[in-house]
């Protein structure tokens, strides 16, 4: 009897240890699977530290918080400083019903040449005006479209969808605009010679040489306001920035960076580069190496406070995520216009439509600041 029990109590010994077997090693297999690496950049993205956000609630701690992430921000990107001379070579010119359309290239040493359109109202009025840097987004056509170009091939559809012609419109209310091409867009790419995403390709092959195309598109912004402070028609000190999409996101950059910017209208761009490296794919062209250790766009952003500003965002616009995290960027850029008690200079446009310019706030604001109406 005894035996018979012995050798029960075994065989149950037995089974539990070949269950607890089975388990152990369906556990290991689980936890022993190769996590990828697409797995583990988005774990790390999520953790990241952004150990500068500002915490003040005092227009000093605005002002020293500005200056050190301001500093931050110019050692990650590198240099963005325009040339102090350069040639200006026309390259044609035409007069139309309310405007003049020249096109231009801005020639330096050392640095690519920069295509523009410079588009001055036709009304006239001799007297210094106030002054636009209209920014391309995204798209084949690059500066093209902003500078309202209708009569070229496909040109007037890109316009259509995303009421594209922002340029075109602020020089019919009076301002004198400036539409530079940035990288690696329009006139400035060989689309035919990528083998994958030009906006890629270009970040590593910049990468390879310490530097990144970021600061290229702000340096050239940045030049445009010099080129627009050296015209004759335009008041110096009454100068705006506006763009689409990326060209949001470098209205931003260069706002944030360029004083001599006064009033700014981000249209798309209200979206952090956490979330878009983390959730989705993200454009190398916006990529800034290491800035998630300090921050993010929206500290990038706060560097334009106290100066008046505008984000457009559409209810249909794909490109900006719900889900808090709009709701986190707006919630850093409150907070230190409220630290600076210039909360009445940080607008919204919430408007129906989808990912394009829609202008109903941002034409009264720049009109308001730079023509004083």
């Amino acid at each position: 009897m005894k035996t018979l029990q012995l050798k029960l109590l075994v065989r149950g010994l037995w089974l539990h240890l070949v269950i607890l077997s089975v388990a152990y090693g369906q556990q290991n297999h689980q936890l022993g699977q190769t996590q990828t690496i697409h797995e583990s950049l988005r774990q790390q993205i999520s953790n990241a530290k952004l150990n500068m956000l500002f915490a003040g609630e005092t227009f000093a701690q605005a002002q020293q918080w500005r200056e050190k992430f301001s500093r931050k921000l110019s050692e990650l990107v590198g240099s963005t400083s325009p040339p102090k001379r350069w040639e200006t070579v026309m390259v044609g010119g035409k007069r139309l019903e309310d405007h003049t359309r020249y096109e231009i290239t801005l020639k330096a040493k050392g640095v690519p040449d920069l295509p523009v359109y410079l588009l001055i109202p036709g009304d006239g009025i001799l007297r210094r005006r106030p002054a636009v840097v209209a920014v391309h987004g995204h798209g084949e056509f690059g500066h093209h479209a902003v500078a309202g170009r209708h009569d070229l091939p496909d040109v007037a559809e890109d316009i259509e969808r995303a009421n594209y012609d922002y340029g075109l419109q602020f020089v019919r209310r009076g301002y004198v605009v400036v539409c530079p091409c940035l990288i690696p867009f329009g006139d400035r790419v060989e689309k035919d010679k990528y083998g994958s995403d030009p906006c890629a390709v270009t970040f590593v092959r910049m990468m390879a040489i310490g530097r990144v195309p970021i600061a290229e598109n702000v340096r050239d912004i940045r030049w445009a306001v010099s080129f627009l402070q050296s015209r004759s028609e335009v008041d110096p000190d009454k100068i705006g920035c506006a763009g689409l999409s990326y060209g949001g996101r470098m209205t931003m950059m260069a706002t944030a960076m360029e004083p001599r910017i006064k009033v700014a209208a981000i249209s798309g761009a209200l979206n952090l580069m956490q979330e878009r490296t983390s959730l989705r794919y993200s454009c190398g062209l916006q990529i800034i190496p290491n800035l998630l250790e300090y921050g993010d766009y929206s500290e990038i952003g706060s560097l334009i406070a106290p100066r008046p500003v505008v984000w457009e965002m559409g209810d249909e616009d794909a490109l900006i995520i719900g889900n808090g995290w709009d709701e986190k960027f707006k919630h850093r850029l409150q907070r230190i216009y409220k630290a600076y008690d210039q909360r009445e200079n940080l607008h919204y446009d919430h408007f129906e439509g989808g990912h394009r310019w829609n202008g109903a706030v941002a034409f009264p604001l720049f009109d308001e600041v730079l023509k004083g109406e």
